[in-house]
């Protein structure tokens, strides 16, 4: 047997040597293509202060120095500093964390290294080394062939060719495209940015397709942006006319825009989804993107196939039957010599045929091959025995029969015995033989004519025992199944009604063929198998199930899965799954299992809700206090705030904020997809922030009218109720249950909170303060504030569940 080992000759040189290594290694980089230059901490730690944010709050502390304000400058730009720092510490976290988990599922390749094979990742790869490749490997690098079997590629992700193309001797292949069948030696030409893949791809700086939570977070950001940009400029107006302080106004105005930004968003975003992916890991979940995790979670459609995950995916050989129907060794000993011809990656299929019996085959020698496509969904295999040449071809029934020479009686008795086999559950493939008179080295799937059919040989795939018990979970969990399959319909409908498909609704491949767009639509809500599917429908019903606005998920781990992993919003993959499917996965389980596969699904939702939840709660309470702030610029003379007191109020909630990551999510949330909701979140700022207006307004009329508070007094007594009110709401807006029934279980969360509010009033309220302009106040105003605090909790409670009744999540 041919094997990636014996392609090469004994008597050669292969890869470079040691010497060689040592001298090249060093001058020609990593193999990685990527448009951004590997950045250090310092550089990535300065990038913070390119944000527009902290550019604003950068120039006002420039403006404050100059003018003499020394203090609130420094104050300005001490808080800057901080939150960067507390920002870039975050990510560093994260991202390290990530870049861990990124390893287990890199792309490693075979290279000859001093005429030994050896594994090594392929950003290690250089020009000059040879790579062995076989089927469903990635090709590493740009390079020439050097020596081939039967080697087909992909090219579909350059040139957009669906059908494989075979390449020989000295033939140029690149980066990123597929091994489809055979094996070869590639000799590195060039490596990461040097490469067509780069220079077409990279080089063009093609966004990728955006997720449905990123879509959802830039519309937030519109609106984020508009609300902050019109109250700065009604609070400068008002501020400049009025008062007739120019810097005081731009500075105010200036702390408004910052206040009602939550600028810890990207980093929450970074927390929440590096802690999902570190405990996603340790349920054999590994996830390559981040921003995959909040899609997982909204994923309300799974296409799958049901190898494996229907079933156990131990395919045994059941029977081998001649084409009158009777038990035939010959069958399965034509089949078992294809399939030990067979170079490169060998399918389960294969792999069952080669396991039932062996067979001496010594006598056969191998002449050419004809590999498998999905167009014509068969296989065939030249070999000679005593200098007769025969084709063996082999696949799917229909496929086979189309090409075998039969009488109407034969063809009718073939299709009825193929459909009886079917309809108990067999996958079935079909043989075919014809002696070739013409003599060649390479021979055409035109050759594939006139053959002569010898039988079929029936495989069986047992359901899993428990597949009911988590069907039902995933239906319970709002997840709906689709299978799409090349198996035949009676197939599919046998196995789903065998694991407990209450409703099975069916379409087979060569209808879908004729369908428009939109008859295909019309039919893809209600139907749940699709069978006989080729890869280009596959990728056809995931993009149209997606513009029916479902978050679609796929899994998939064959070669020709590659493109309907990329098209869904979820790809899917598994560990032990050919490179191609696991590089085009967002994720890669280490089974094929839907049990992995929801214990995703749960982490997805959480990460979801608590990053919901920090902006809903962000989002109202910033929006609450710079609305309070730009009503009390009409009414005092005095600024209700000092921007250095805003400023400090911004930062010692945004922290409290970090605790979010830790939150517990309610078992009724996770029970059903969460999509982005910007209506939501819009309602929620709204009428929570509007509340929390109107316990501002009513803690303005205590201070100002009945305690006769003014400047740094009222400002102190406004400063410590806005930041207890913003942060202890959490405990009550975090859930739409009565607060007391969902009280946080995480400790970090509850001793964050608390221990904020400390930090805030123990500054504002002591000789610390006096930086900041804060001036105590007496107990009893004190005590007056947190009867404040403690109605206001009580109110909101009220609002909630009436806004939770009209805006369902």
């Amino acid at each position: 047997m041919l094997t990636m080992k014996n392609v090469v000759s004994k008597e050669k040189q292969y890869g470079l040597t040691k010497a060689q290594l040592d001298i090249l290694l060093p001058k020609k980089g990593q193999n990685i293509v990527n448009n951004e230059k590997t950045k250090n901490n310092f550089t990535l730690f300065l990038a913070e202060f390119k944000s527009p944010l902290v550019v604003i709050l950068i120039v006002a502390s420039i403006l404050s120095f100059s003018t003499g304000s020394f203090i609130e400058g420094l104050i300005i730009i001490t808080i800057v500093i901080l939150s960067s720092i507390i920002n870039f510490v975050s990510y560093y976290r994260s991202n390290k964390a990530v870049a861990m988990l990124l390893k287990k599922v890199r792309l490693i390749v075979s290279v000859y290294r001093d005429n030994v094979i050896v594994r090594i990742p392929a950003e290690e790869l250089i020009p000059g080394d040879v790579v062995v490749l076989e089927a469903g490997n990635i090709v590493p690098a740009d390079g020439l062939i050097r020596e081939s079997k039967d080697f087909f590629v992909n090219e579909s992700s350059l040139t957009g060719e669906s059908l494989p193309i075979e390449k020989n001797h000295g033939d140029e292949i690149f980066l990123g495209t597929g091994v489809v069948t055979g094996t070869a030696l590639l000799d590195v030409v060039r490596i990461g940015v040097a490469t067509k893949y780069y220079s077409i791809v990279a080089g063009l700086s093609k966004a990728q397709p955006k997720s449905e939570f990123e879509i959802g977070i830039r519309k937030f950001s519109v609106l984020v942006t508009k609300v902050a940009i019109g109250m700065a400029l009604v609070v400068f107006i008002i501020n400049a006319i009025f008062k007739g302080d120019i810097l005081s106004a731009i500075l105010f105005a200036t702390a408004i825009s910052v206040g009602i930004t939550p600028e810890l968003l990207p980093m929450i975003i970074a927390l929440n989804t590096s802690r999902a992916s570190v405990r996603m890991s340790k349920k054999g979940i590994i996830v390559k993107k981040l921003g995959a995790v909040q899609n997982f979670g909204s994923m309300d459609i799974l296409c799958t196939d049901k190898t494996g995950t229907l079933t156990e995916d131990k395919i045994t050989v059941i029977k081998y039957l001649s084409s009158n129907g009777q038990d035939s060794e010959y069958v399965l000993e034509l089949a078992y010599i294809t399939s030990m011809f067979h170079t490169g990656h060998r399918g389960s299929l294969d792999q069952a045929i080669s396991e039932t019996k062996k067979f001496d085959i010594t006598s056969y020698q191998k002449i050419d091959e004809i590999p498998f496509d999905f167009e014509r969904r068969r296989d065939g295999m030249v070999i000679i025995k005593d200098n007769v040449r025969t084709l063996i071809s082999k696949g799917a029934p229909e496929n086979v029969l189309t090409v075998c020479n039969m009488s109407d009686v034969d063809r009718s008795k073939a299709q009825k015995l193929f459909e009886s086999l079917s309809m108990e559950g067999y996958r079935v493939l079909a043989v075919a033989t014809r002696v070739l008179i013409e003599k060649k080295e390479v021979y055409e799937p035109k050759e594939e004519n006139s053959m002569h059919f010898e039988g079929f040989i029936a495989f069986i795939d047992p359901p899993k025992k428990d597949v009911k018990k988590v069907l039902d979970e995933l239906i319970r969990r709002g997840i709906h199944i689709k299978i799409i399959t090349g198996d035949h319909l009676l197939v599919a409908e046998k196995i789903a009604k065998e694991v407990g498909f209450e409703s099975i609704v069916t379409l087979d491949g060569p209808d879908i063929e004729k369908m428009s767009d939109d008859e295909l639509s019309v039919k893809l809500e209600a139907t749940n198998i699709f069978s006989r599917v080729v890869p280009d429908q596959k990728n056809r019903i995931i993009y149209l199930l997606k513009t029916q606005g479902h978050v679609v998920g796929y899994m998939g781990d064959g070669i020709n899965d590659a493109q309907a992993l990329k098209t869904a919003d979820i790809g899917i993959s598994v560990s032990n799954a050919v490179d191609v499917a696991k590089e085009s996965a967002d994720i890669v389980l280490s089974h094929k299992s839907f049990r992995e596969l929801i214990d995703g699904v749960l982490e997805g939702r959480k990460t979801f809700t608590n990053t919901t939840k920090y902006i809903s709660m962000a989002v109202s309470s910033n929006f609450g206090n710079m609305f309070s702030m730009t009503g009390a610029s009409l009414i005092f003379r005095f600024l209700p705030m000092l921007p250095a007191q805003i400023l400090l109020n911004n930062l010692l909630y945004e922290v409290s904020q970090l605790s979010i990551p830790f939150d517990t999510v309610e078992e009724d949330i996770l029970n059903k997809p969460r999509p982005w909701n910007i209506n939501f979140i819009k309602h929620f700022m709204i009428v929570f922030g509007l509340a929390s207006s109107v316990f501002d307004f009513l803690t303005f009329f205590i201070l100002f009218k009945i305690f006769h508070l003014s400047d740094g007094s009222f400002q102190t007594g406004w400063f410590i109720q806005s930041f207890a009110t913003q942060t202890l709401v959490i405990f009550i807006i975090r859930s739409p249950k009565v607060f007391w029934n969902t009280i946080p279980s995480s400790l970090i969360v509850r001793v964050t909170i608390w221990a904020s509010i400390f930090v805030a009033w123990s500054i504002a309220l002591s000789v610390v303060g006096h930086i900041f302009g804060f001036v105590s106040l007496p107990l009893y105003i004190v005590i007056a504030i947190a009867g404040i605090v403690i109605l206001y909790l009580l109110t909101i409670e009220i609002i909630k569940h009436s806004f939770y009744k009209r805006f369902a999540i």
